[in-house]
C-alpha cells in the first residue's frame, strides 16, 4: 500500500465555538452524541488555533456552533482573524443578534454574515426551533445585517415540513433584500439523520420546490441568487464530499477535536486534539486526517471506479451511518451494493408517512437520554 499523498494546505477553517444553542431544531448537524463533548476551548486555545491554521494557509474561517453568539470572546476571535489576514464568516441563527452587536463585529472586521431560518411562516418557526420569539428576531436581524453594509445571505434548510413553501421563503427573502439566498435541502447526519423519516420530503415535493426556484430565477435574472441544494439521497452519484477528506476543510469542535468535516467525529478514529497537537501536525501527520486521502483504502466498486478521481468515493460519515462501515461506497451512490438502503428511505419518505414517529428536538437533555439510552 502507497502511503497517502501529501496534501495541499488546508483552504477552509471551521471554528465551532460552542454547541450550545438557545433552538432545539431536530435537523442539527451537530452530533447526537453532543452531551459528551468535553469542555470547551478557551480563548487563548482560539487564537493558538486561528494562528496555526492561517500559518498553515487556511484562507477562509467561518465561526460555527451551536450558536457562536453565546461565546463573549467572539468579537476577539474576529479582531485575531482580521489581523491574521482570514475572510471570516459568521453563520449564525440571529438570536443573541443586536444592532450594537452587528456593528461591534463590523468594527472588529468581520467580513460576511449568514442568517439562517427554519421558515416563511412564525408557526412552523416555532415548531422547529421551539422559540415564538425567534422569527421575528431573525426579520430584523437581517434587516439590521443589511444595514451595516454587510450583503445579505440567508439560509433556509429544506425538509417536508417546509419545503412547500419554498415560494413564500423565496418571496420573504427577496422582501428582506437578500443577495444570496441558500435553500438548502437536509443533508442527514446529527440530528438530522435521527429525524430522518419525519423530515424527508418527497420526490415531488423535491421536484415542485426546484420548479418555483428556477421559476423564479428564470423571471428575475438579476435578482438576488438562489442556490438549491438537493439532499443526497436523491442522486443517484455522491457529491465531492469536503473535495475529499483532509484535502481543503479543517474543522475544530468546540472541545479542540480536529475534523476533516464536521461530522467526522461520529467515526470509529481516534482524532486529535488541538489541545495536545499544532495544527500543523493534525493536518500532515495526524492518522485520522490520513485516514481515507487518496485511493488505496477503498473497496470495490470504488477502488476501479472512473469516477473516483471526482467524487472521492462520497462521504465516509455517511456510508459509515447507513453501513456500519467507512470505507464502503456511500450508499447514495446506484453502483454501490449497499444503494438499497437509500432506497428503502426513499420509498419511506414517498409514501408521506408524517407523524409515524415522534421528532427528537436538538438540545442537551435529549442528548443527554440519548447517551444513557445506549450505555
Amino acid at each position: 500500500m502507497s502511503a497517502p499523498p501529501t496534501p495541499s494546505p488546508p483552504l477552509w477553517l471551521l471554528a465551532e465555538l460552542t454547541y450550545r444553542c438557545p433552538l432545539q431544531c431536530p435537523y442539527c448537524s451537530n452530533p447526537v452524541e453532543m452531551a459528551a463533548a468535553g469542555q470547551e476551548l478557551e480563548t487563548e486555545d482560539w487564537l493558538r488555533v486561528l494562528r496555526q491554521a492561517r500559518q498553515l494557509g487556511a484562507a477562509q474561517l467561518g465561526f460555527s456552533g451551536g450558536e457562536p453568539l453565546v461565546r463573549q470572546d467572539l468579537e476577539l476571535l474576529v479582531a485575531e482573524a482580521r489581523q491574521l489576514g482570514f475572510y471570516s464568516n459568521l453563520i449564525t441563527s440571529g438570536v443573541g443578534l443586536t444592532r450594537e452587536r452587528v456593528l461591534a463585529l463590523r468594527e472588529a472586521g468581520l467580513d460576511h454574515i449568514q442568517v439562517s431560518f427554519q421558515s416563511a411562516e412564525e408557526e412552523v418557526s416555532a415548531l422547529l426551533s421551539g422559540s415564538r420569539k425567534a422569527f421575528a428576531h431573525k426579520l430584523a436581524m437581517a434587516e439590521a445585517v443589511k444595514s451595516a453594509g454587510y450583503p445579505m445571505v440567508l439560509n433556509f434548510v429544506l425538509h417536508r415540513h417546509n419545503i412547500d413553501q419554498v415560494e413564500q421563503i423565496i418571496e420573504l427573502a427577496s422582501a428582506l433584500g437578500a443577495d444570496y439566498v441558500e435553500l438548502a435541502n437536509t443533508q442527514y447526519h446529527g440530528w438530522a439523520l435521527l429525524n430522518r423519516d419525519e423530515l424527508m420530503p418527497s420526490g415531488e415535493q423535491i421536484q415542485h420546490a426546484e420548479r418555483v426556484t428556477n421559476a423564479w430565477r428564470e423571471a428575475h435574472p438579476e435578482g438576488m441568487r438562489i442556490f438549491f441544494v438537493v439532499p443526497d439521497y436523491y442522486e443517484d452519484r455522491p457529491k465531492p464530499c469536503m473535495n475529499g477528506w483532509g484535502q481543503m476543510f479543517l474543522a475544530v469542535a468546540p472541545d479542540g477535536m480536529a475534523l476533516p468535516c464536521h461530522s467526522a467525529r461520529s467515526l470509529p478514529l481516534e482524532f486529535p486534539n488541538v489541545r495536545d497537537m499544532d495544527i500543523d501536525t493534525v493536518w500532515h501527520r495526524s492518522e485520522a486526517f490520513n485516514a481515507y486521502r487518496g485511493f488505496d483504502w477503498m473497496q470495490e466498486p470504488c477502488r476501479s471506479c472512473p469516477e473516483k478521481e471526482r467524487d472521492f468515493g462520497g462521504c465516509r460519515c455517511q456510508a459509515f451511518a447507513l453501513t456500519g462501515d467507512p470505507t464502503q461506497a456511500d450508499p447514495v451512490c446506484t453502483k454501490s451494493e449497499q444503494r438499497h438502503l437509500v432506497d428503502a428511505a426513499l420509498t419511506a419518505a414517498n409514501c408521506h408517512k408524517t407523524g409515524g414517529t415522534a421528532m427528537r428536538y436538538r438540545t442537551l437533555q435529549a442528548s443527554r437520554d440519548i447517551l444513557a439510552s445506549q450505555s
